[in-house]
């Protein structure tokens, strides 16, 4: 059972469970066939490397949805999310070995705002870089 969040138990500067998302060459190709993105910057290293980019990397809406997990995970119900919006910044580069890349995420609730609402600020790193900007989640909480 989901543990649930009250908005009077959060305080500005509550920090939410960092989590860290392995991402594989095969977690590329599930998410492409899921999602329906085939671009090959995203699973075919020689084209990705022809337009400039340093190897394959992650789908950027990917990476946006391991984010959110953070959030989701601490308020207990995905649909507590009601606003959610992310800049890209560096793509997460994904090399063909055993390892892959791995995406951290770290989150604190910034602002409590009118009607039991929260404002989460994520970041988002892989390799030492920051991946997404401007990463915040608007949650309603109970």
């Amino acid at each position: 059972m989901a543990t649930t969040i009250t908005y009077d138990e959060v305080e500005v500067g509550t920090e939410l469970p960092a989590r860290t998302f392995p991402v594989t060459r095969a977690t590329l190709v599930q998410y492409a066939g899921a999602s329906g993105d085939f671009n090959p910057i995203h699973w075919n290293e020689k084209f990705a490397v022809e337009v400039g980019l340093p190897d394959v990397i992650a789908h950027g809406m990917f990476t946006m949805a391991e984010a959110i997990r953070v959030v989701t995970d601490w308020a207990g119900d995905p649909a507590a999310v009601v606003e959610y919006g992310v800049r890209f910044t560096k793509p997460v580069v994904v090399p063909n070995d055993d390892k892959g890349a791995e995406i951290e995420v770290s989150a604190k609730v910034a602002a409590k705002l009118d009607d039991r609402r929260v404002r989460v600020d994520l970041i988002a790193m892989s390799a030492g870089q920051k991946v997404l900007g401007m990463s915040r989640a608007v949650v309603q909480l109970v």
